[in-house]
């Protein structure tokens, strides 16, 4: 009997242990996935981006990066060795030897930046006091497939859009209305097109602010923006093109200012509220018009010849027939409209590159060109909301026209049917990423980044892989597009027609000249800024030249054009 009680109590004490673990278990995992549905993360991996549902409820918030740019150091490539000067029989070896250095690096700078970005900010709080706003509510109105209300610029923001936000960035870009929808989308414009509704139906807070109405779904609403003084309008997004002889355009609008008021300011306020997308200025001149055959952007002339007509009063002199031209905040409604493909319908494509090659530029490119838009292995918060709407929708599903991706590995390549393999000077390519990993999309690296012991590090990691991301895809892609960077930037529009016919995509001129026109894009740095040293040492370009070489033979292995000759060393 004694013994029969003795394994009772032993039984119970186990089932209490038992109990115990499940119950701390069922904890963790209930925490876990309450960090998951709040947006937090909860992994310094890239690779825990793969296992993002294609519909969250809720998108990180502007600036936080699951994986960064999806940057992760292949472990399965195995580089083989080719003969050439300083690029021979070492490669495979330098790059085997660095593998295990390169993964270290790799996390520490992943961890870093994830800590960094998932530091709390007191703009993601929303308000809960009382609702102010600077312009005028004019009401509740439809915005769906057949009705577009406001037809300029898009903004999304799914964790701090407020009225102010969007009527800020409307008026910055001189539009005259700004509107909101699903809480976090802000359109903006100069014309109300669609019919207005009940109040009641603009039932959704913004995301930023509580209390705010931030329309709801398909419905948007509106705000009459406070206007300026003719010629005070100052413009976020003004960008000059150059010098064009006059165009013969039998839809553009010529207007024609009085003196008192013939400034460039004027130009481009008048130009951009009738929604044109560039203004032409000659003396007291103003052309307003969109790219198109007569207005050609890479039909540049010498700047001399605009000079020298705006500093002359002769109505017969040659050189009136010349205009300086400025791209407007208008958006080009001929490739503003995107959508996706419909389910399955066409191959996987990849657009591959090594990080800082241009992937971002050139996925906006291709949206602009085709009206498709382009997906991501990953997923990053700030592209989202920028207006990249593939990059929620889960790769796989093939609504995408391309999928950005910068694996490398034989399983990853082999996973598309196609690739389009960017390649960008190595020398750049590290430079535009180490800026990205300090300053995000558009920002830079300070001195004191480039100064520190990171640099070194980022170069001994990364020039390896910049080599070994293009051998894989050379070697392992069973149909492959190279793009050379540099190329696609010197000639935009016959690049563009290889890509897109690569993508089996049948586009119009008219559209090529709008992507032409809109080039730019979002995620664009205002310009170089390099540091005030060669942050390049010797040892550094020794190194780099041989990966550039190894590169350069494996695309002629393959039939291909080899590197552009800026890439060589001398």
């Amino acid at each position: 009997m004694a013994k029969s009680l003795y394994r009772l109590r032993r039984l119970l004490r186990r089932a209490q242990l038992l109990f115990l673990l499940l119950s701390v278990v069922y904890i963790m995992g209930g925490s876990i996935l309450l960090l998951q549905r709040s947006g937090a993360p909860i992994s310094p991996w890239p690779d825990a981006s793969r296992q993002f549902s294609s519909t969250p409820s809720r998108a990180p918030r502007a600036g936080w990066q699951q994986g960064g740019s999806g940057s992760r150091r292949p472990s399965d490539v195995e580089v083989t060795e080719i003969s050439g000067r300083n690029g021979g029989q070492a490669l495979g070896r330098v790059i085997s030897r660095n593998l295990n250095r390169d993964r270290r690096v790799l996390r520490r700078h992943m961890f870093h930046s994830q800590v960094a970005q998932s530091k709390p900010s007191a703009l993601n709080t929303p308000t809960s006091g009382p609702v102010h706003h600077k312009g005028t509510y004019m009401g509740c109105f439809i915005d769906d497939a057949q009705t577009h209300t406001l037809g300029g610029t898009v903004l999304y923001d799914f964790r701090k859009m407020t009225p102010a936000l969007c009527q800020d960035t409307c008026s910055e870009s001189g539009y005259q209305y700004a509107g909101l929808e699903y809480g976090a989308e802000c359109h903006c414009g100069n014309r109300i097109a669609g019919p207005q509704t009940r109040l009641e139906e603009c039932n959704l807070d913004c995301k930023g602010e509580k209390g705010a109405p931030c329309g709801g779904v398909e419905r948007l609403s509106v705000y009459k923006l406070d206007k300026k003084p003719p010629g005070k309008q100052k413009y976020s997004s003004l960008h000059y093109r150059g010098c064009f002889k006059k165009p013969y355009d039998p839809s553009a609008s010529l207007l024609h200012i009085t003196e008192s008021d013939s400034t460039l300011e004027a130009c481009v306020e008048a130009c951009t509220e009738k929604e044109y997308p560039l203004a032409a200025v000659r003396g007291p001149s103003c052309l307003c018009t969109h790219a198109s055959q007569s207005v050609a952007l890479h039909k540049r002339v010498e700047e001399s010849r605009c000079l020298r007509g705006n500093h002359t009063t002769s109505t017969r002199a040659p050189h009136l027939q010349y205009y300086q031209v400025y791209h407007t905040p208008a958006v080009d409604a001929r490739c503003r409209e995107r959508m996706f493909l419909s389910e399955s319908s066409t191959p996987l494509v990849a657009l591959a590159s090594f990080p800082g090659a241009g992937n971002t530029w050139v996925r906006h490119l291709i949206e602009l060109s085709t009206g498709y838009y382009t997906g991501s292995f990953y997923f990053d918060g700030a592209l989202f909301n920028g207006g990249f709407k593939g990059e929620k929708d889960h790769w796989k599903k093939g609504r995408t026209i391309c999928v950005k991706t910068h694996e490398s590995g034989q399983r990853d390549i082999e996973m598309f049917d196609a690739g389009i393999l960017i390649l960008r000077n190595p020398y750049r390519s590290l430079v535009a990423e180490f800026n990205r990993k300090c300053g995000g999309h558009v920002g830079y690296a300070s001195e004191r980044h480039w100064r520190s012991k990171d640099w070194p590090e980022f170069v001994a990691s990364h020039a390896s892989w910049w080599a070994s991301h293009a051998l894989s895809w050379l070697r392992f892609s069973r149909r492959l597009l190279v793009v050379h960077f540099e190329e696609l930037q010197a000639t935009l529009l016959p690049q563009l027609q290889l890509i897109t016919a690569f993508l089996n995509a049948s586009i119009s001129g008219d559209r090529l000249l709008c992507a032409e026109s809109n080039s730019d894009g979002l995620f664009k740095r205002s310009g170089p800024r390099k540091p005030t040293f060669d942050p390049y040492t010797p040892s550094m370009r020794e190194l780099i030249n041989g990966y550039i070489l190894a590169v350069d033979q494996a695309l002629r292995h393959r039939n291909l054009s080899g590197l552009p000759q800026e890439y060589m060393p001398r």
